[in-house]
């Protein structure tokens, strides 16, 4: 996860089958956790290489992590899945002491959590580029260009509530009457130094203030359930989601503009070591391939079909790569 952030894992029983935790040795994985498959040509250009795979617990995670097995695997690399690892350190972990090779990370992660940055760079690729420098002096690490999904914090609305008020921004929230700017967070988020408050200030509307946001328009409860009260437009208006929640589509919620940049951006990465991408550099082209295709719409899509229709993220990852002609079924 990111920063401490709770994440929806609807698949835990199946997952935690997926990896294992081995007192001094780290993380083994299980056999058939990833579909075979080829690429569509036939050519093999990771043929002999022998790659390790890693990825967090949650959706997201596991998604991006089942779809570089699968990818890499038809490329003729043998691939170890590992992906599920749980919480966020055991994966990081694993690739610093060089048990994995491969893990999908977050260009935020990076900055605040593995490096304690306080600094908020708007910027997306000027983020990258600093913690891509960051990792490769200090860990040894080579964060490859980012994808094109942004998996940040975000304000949304249903959207009857965003057509009756006439929002497509939170500069468009901080100008509406006091009485319609209410809200829906979680405690997490609420008490963060970079999370409810601070962006309230951010955008000239303060918290516990009556010209701004009085205590009472704003209602703490479970993130989970966030969602469904911001669906409904009961008791909030606009609640706190991530911008590549599967619920954001299947709840048809408007995301808000962060037309201020408070948010710092979490840019998805694929994150390879330094002495791995040098034996085998064809994956720069390989996981390019991957990232140049993934977007904010794409993986609410992605992820929605695991969170809410319950399918296998493996499954979900050897659909779409046969879907992008990246795969073809073996034989």
């Amino acid at each position: 996860m990111r920063a401490s952030r709770a994440r929806p894992v609807t698949l835990i029983g199946v997952l935690i089958a997926t990896v294992s935790l081995l007192a001094g040795c780290g993380l083994v994985s299980s056999s058939g956790t990833f579909h075979d498959a080829r690429l569509p040509d036939g050519a093999r250009p990771l043929d002999g290489a022998e790659l390790t795979v890693t990825s967090k617990s949650f959706t997201e995670g596991v998604l991006l992590g089942k779809i570089t097995a699968t990818y890499l695997a038809a490329a003729g690399a043998e691939v170890a899945d590992l992906t599920g690892a749980p919480g966020s350190a055991s994966s990081r972990q694993a690739q610093l002491n060089g048990d994995a090779d491969i893990l999908w990370e977050y260009t935020g992660t990076g900055w605040v959590t593995y490096h304690n940055q306080t600094e908020t760079i708007s910027d997306p690729q000027e983020l990258w580029q600093r913690v891509h420098d960051i990792e490769k002096s200090e860990n040894g690490l080579e964060w490859l260009p980012p994808a094109n999904f942004n998996d940040t914090y975000a304000f949304g609305a249903s959207m009857p509530t965003a057509e009756r008020l006439r929002v497509k921004s939170l500069s468009d929230v901080a100008a509406l009457p006091v009485a319609e700017r209410t809200f829906c967070v979680d405690d997490e988020f609420f008490s963060r130094s970079d999370g409810f408050v601070p962006m309230l200030q951010k955008y000239g509307i303060p918290y516990n203030d009556p010209n701004g946001v009085p205590a009472g328009n704003v209602t703490r409860m479970d993130a989970g359930v966030v969602y469904t009260a911001t669906a409904e437009g009961q008791p909030c208006n606009f609640g706190m989601i991530y911008t590549t929640d599967g619920r954001v589509k299947n709840l048809n919620l408007v995301v808000l503009a962060d037309d201020r940049k408070f948010f710092l951006p979490y840019s998805g990465t694929a994150v390879v070591r330094e002495e791995v991408i040098e034996r085998y550099p064809q994956l720069r082209e390989l996981l390019g391939t991957i990232s140049q295709r993934l977007t904010d719409d794409l993986m609410q899509e992605l992820n929605g079909r695991v969170d809410i229709d319950g399918e296998d993220p493996a499954d979900v990852a050897y659909d779409w790569l046969r879907s992008e002609g990246l795969v073809a079924a073996p034989g």
